[in-house]
């Protein structure tokens, strides 16, 4: 009998960074501003710099009187985050970007862009404690949780970089590094601060955001009493509890019927299908039994309330875990069908560039330490 997993929800190996204005709600920046001589309708003209202009440099807000400038960037703006490289594929349609932290960790963040659309993939931990086999973040481990600036920093970085281009950020998920419901509060934050229309916020549509998770059950619920319509999407990768244990372990202690009730709940609540993200690993989950198997319980639990993401894995160098061949791909999703739930297989942009979030940061590790 294997040994239980240990996962590490909050078990951060480094400091958290220095408060950024992201961080800060009106209240606290306005008594911010205030310690420096400020009064308190700068707190809204700086915010609309940084949420509608995507400027982060306080030196760059000319509307500011000059000699304060300096004294709000070293206050409430320090440097959180710097590029370390960036790769393209899709013809440049998609960018990963490695980012090293204030303190030396490494994460990671992708834009994808598609007609009509631009979608940015967000991490919101420095690796992830949930340990899953085959996720190249996993098989890290949790540096630690990501603040709210760290996380909002990624989200404006990629707005002006649409900008600059002619195009407009218009979608978020997370479902970079690490596992968002363990980072609860702050994630909320986020995608508050996201959504919240200028100057207090991005002003992406809450339908436009996506919360992923591995399935932590009560999160899962207590995301649903917020009372957001943002798209829940769930990390089953397999329907049955004995193999899911290995391959999920924090089903070990929340397991696929706790889920999927919580999972049903939510979609009640915020009337969102929910997603159910599924990793087609060849020979250990793309069993076509397990695809009846899937099926049958998604439709009992969510009925017409969710849509399966199958998605080609995108094995790490040296790995057990491959992707299925595409004619049991195809099979596999014809059985989904068949039980009368929508499944589609995920475009998996960035493969030429290790875009399963965690590979470019390893391999940024590895050649450090080499």
């Amino acid at each position: 009998m294997a040994e239980p997993v240990k996962l590490q929800f909050n078990a951060p190996k480094k400091g958290m960074p220095p408060k950024h204005f992201a961080d800060l709600n009106h209240e606290e920046r306005v008594a911010a501003l205030a310690e420096l001589g400020l009064p308190k309708f700068r707190a809204d003209q700086i915010a609309r710099h940084y949420y509608t202009r995507f400027e982060g440099d306080p030196l760059n807000m000319t509307d500011l009187p000059e000699g304060v400038r300096a004294k709000i960037k070293d206050a409430l703006f320090p440097e959180l985050m710097k590029p370390i490289r960036s790769q393209n594929t899709d013809d440049g349609e998609t960018q990963k970007t490695l980012w090293q932290l204030h303190d030396g960790t490494m994460l990671e963040s992708v834009l994808m862009r598609y007609p009509g659309r631009a979608t940015l993939c967000i991490s919101s931990q420095a690796g992830c404690g949930m340990n899953c086999p085959f996720c190249a973040t996993g098989q890290g481990g949790l540096d630690r949780n990501l603040s709210v600036g760290e996380m909002i920093e990624q989200v404006r970085h990629a707005a002006a970089t649409m900008e600059a281009e002619g195009g407009r950020l218009s979608n978020i998920v997370f479902m970079g590094m690490g596992e968002p419901l363990a980072n609860y509060k702050r994630v909320v934050n986020v995608v508050r601060q996201i959504t919240n229309p200028g100057p207090r916020g991005f002003g992406i549509s809450q339908r436009g955001v996506t919360v992923s998770t591995v399935g932590l059950a009560p999160m899962i619920k207590m995301l649903a009493d917020e009372d957001l319509s943002v798209r829940l999407a769930v990390s089953l990768h397999t329907p049955d509890d004995e193999f899911r244990n290995t391959l999920v372990p924090v089903n070990n202690r929340w397991p696929v019927s706790e889920v999927l009730d919580a999972a049903r709940y939510y979609a009640k609540k915020s009337g969102r299908r929910v997603s159910i993200e599924y990793a087609l690993i060849r020979d250990k989950n793309d069993q076509l039994w397990r695809a009846d198997l899937l099926g049958k319980i998604l439709h009992k639990y969510l009925g017409p309330k969710v849509h399966v993401n199958l998605i080609p894995l995108n094995p790490t160098p040296g790995s057990e875990w491959d992707a299925s061949p595409k004619e049991r791909q195809d099979e596999f999703v014809a059985r989904v069908i068949a039980q009368g739930v929508p499944c589609t297989v995920r475009n998996t942009k960035g493969s030429e560039i290790a875009a399963a979030c965690g590979q470019l940061a390893a391999e940024e590790e590895e050649q450090t330490s080499a």
